[in-house]
């Protein structure tokens, strides 16, 4: 009875699945197939950057399914595409209260420069600037607009930047815990809080320093967009915080007003029957620029950099990683494709594994090899592993406050036996073979003969890491040694250092690719890389094959259901790319 009570709690389930979950993932492959929402005749679009926001779209098609989400790319696209459109009137921007990634600031800050470049009209409107995260760079975003709201009575604490940092070496005293770390050098700090109980004086040195590039580059900024001098802005904002009535006296903002003031002012600039329309539904209906003749690839990373291929082990996470298998073939497509001239390779990293690493820099040489000039676009991050992927790139461009650099190593362990002896467990280890096979048990430290090996080992991945990074950039090794040891570095930083070659976002990386190649005209982008179709997706949720899904998005089809059938239309579509298909290009839907 147990048994049977067991198998039709599992059929239940099955069938649950079955007849909620199947339609609900038809109906989203349904609304992504449809390119996006019908933009009114007179649109305002109001970009709402409250959500989380992540730098690049997430590859699995699912992943935005119960969360609202946007990426600073769908946003850079967006707003580039809306500056072109007859349709699309103004752009409300809803800021957030805490700050923004400062390296993603820059980027929208580009792109809303850019739009109001058009003549189109951009209100910022805030409810409050609180003193969480960068709130320098959420300012300096709003100060762009060239009109920034605020609500009445609102807070506007943008006073400074802070960083806190957790050391857990007591605590690890108390309860018996060893780490066993060996770090290349004094500024890799990544493991600092296991060793520390306070900040050593590199790591006071190297954050500080990026923390003022960052506070000062941000406000420099801001004071250019608001036409005022950036010492005295400064001392402006540090004497509070304020009341937003102080804020407009004070000239930090433009004018107080809620939200839907903001929105009926922007409706009236647009005249007739203006609407309002969610950014987020207009992005969703972005195309890849098309060009006749000659393209630049698109390649997309973002997390940690690890070995192997995408295997969707979550289909429904938005977080994600750069494997390097995955990579690696999107740079051996472009470098098959013969209208590709040039790849950008936009990349959101803090690090990772050095070997993956050295296979996509691998990569990245078969495509200069092939005179495909590689432009490296550094998002938020693109430190350690992620520098040592862009090192010898034919040209780096990284925004002012981009976090890079990092050119060092570490590794270790944790030595746990004395900790659980305490709770009356014991670990034991048995070896066959050289002793340090066992070198990295957690029952026990290093001996010295394993730290000295381990110790080795570090260093020769450390002289790699300084020989690419000396290649690629082309300066004598000491010179990279001085500069390397661990040390973070911001964009405008390392620029001065020379690290990076330019300072800019994703359409500078494109207009350097363009010049590297020596490409007339408009050319068309092209993304490159491992996007999962909805119907892999659907396999890898439901253990079911492909073939499958596409089966019953064929049987909708039959019956009539217009959704089903763009499914059906985006299917043949795409076998027509795989085969590659020439005149082919989007359906754009009005």
């Amino acid at each position: 009875m147990k048994q049977f009570l067991i198998t039709a709690a599992g059929v239940f389930a099955g069938l649950m699945i079955f007849l909620v979950g199947v339609p609900i993932v038809l109906v989203a492959m349904a609304a992504s197939a449809t390119g996006g929402a019908t933009v009114p005749a007179r649109a305002v679009l109001e970009l709402d950057l409250r959500d989380p926001l992540t730098d690049q779209t997430p590859q699995n098609p699912f992943a935005g399914i119960g969360r609202r989400s946007q990426s600073v790319m769908s946003i850079i696209e967006g707003l580039r595409r809306a500056a072109a459109d007859d349709r699309v009137k103004g752009v409300l921007i809803r800021l957030p209260e805490d700050g923004l990634e400062p390296a993603a600031a820059d980027e929208i800050r580009l792109a809303v420069k850019h739009f109001r470049a058009s003549g189109k009209p951009v209100i910022a409107h805030s409810q409050g600037l609180y003193p969480a995260g960068v709130i320098s760079s959420t300012y300096m975003l709003g100060a762009a607009s060239g009109d920034l709201w605020m609500q009445p009575g609102a807070s506007f604490q943008v006073t400074g930047l802070a960083s806190e940092d957790v050391f857990f070496k007591r605590l690890f005293d108390r309860y018996g815990v060893s780490p066993n770390f060996e770090q290349r050098r004094e500024y890799k700090n990544a493991v600092n809080g296991f060793l520390y109980d306070d900040y050593t004086p590199e790591h006071r040195e190297a954050q500080l320093s990026w923390m003022t590039s960052v506070y000062e580059t941000g406000l420099a900024t801001a004071a250019g967009d608001r036409k005022t001098d950036a010492a005295a802005l400064r001392r402006t904002l540090e004497a509070g915080p304020y009341l937003a009535e102080e804020a407009q006296r004070l000239r930090l903002v433009d004018k107080l007003g809620h939200v839907r003031e903001a929105q009926l002012a922007l409706l009236r600039r647009a005249g007739g029957d203006a609407e309002l329309m969610d950014f987020e539904d207009y992005a969703q209906g972005r195309r890849e620029r098309r060009g006749r003749g000659d393209t630049i690839a698109v390649i997309e990373g973002e997390g940690p950099i690890v070995t192997g291929r995408d295997g969707g082990a979550n289909p429904f996470s938005a977080s994600g990683a750069i494997y390097s298998d995955d990579v690696s073939e999107a740079f051996q497509a472009a470098i098959r494709a013969k209208d590709v001239k040039a790849i950008v390779f936009r990349l959101n990293s803090p690090g990772g594994s050095d070997t993956a690493s050295e296979q996509i820099l691998a990569a990245i040489r078969s495509a200069k090899a092939a005179g495909k000039p590689v432009v490296v676009s550094m998002g938020t991050y693109a430190a350690s592993g992620g520098y040592w992927v862009s090192s010898e790139a034919s040209a780096i461009v990284a925004e002012p406050s981009t976090l890079t650099g990092s050119i060092g190593v570490y590794g270790g362990k944790f030595a746990l036996g004395e900790a659980l002896g305490r709770f009356g467990v014991d670990l034991r280890q048995l070896e066959v073979g050289s002793p340090y096979a066992g070198a990295f048990g957690v029952s026990r430290d290093f001996t010295p003969e394993e730290r000295a090996a381990f110790a080795r080992w570090m260093d020769r991945i450390y002289e790699t890491f300084i020989t690419r990074v000396a290649t690629g950039r082309k300066l004598a090794p000491e010179q990279v040694r001085e500069l390397a040891r661990g040390r973070v570095w911001t964009g405008a930083q390392a620029q001065r250092l020379g690290l990076v070659d330019e300072l800019g976002g994703f359409y500078q990386a494109v207009d350097r690719a363009k010049r590297l190649a020596k490409i007339e005209g408009e050319p068309a982008l092209r993304r490159v890389g491992p996007m999962a179709s909805p119907f892999e997706a659907l396999e890898r949720i439901l253990g079911v094959q492909a073939t499958s899904a596409r089966t019953l998005a064929a049987a909708a089809w039959v019956f009539g259901d217009p959704r089903a059938e763009r499914v059906m239309d985006e299917i043949a579509a795409q076998r027509l790319r795989e085969k590659g298909a020439a005149v082919l290009a989007p359906t754009p839907a009005f």
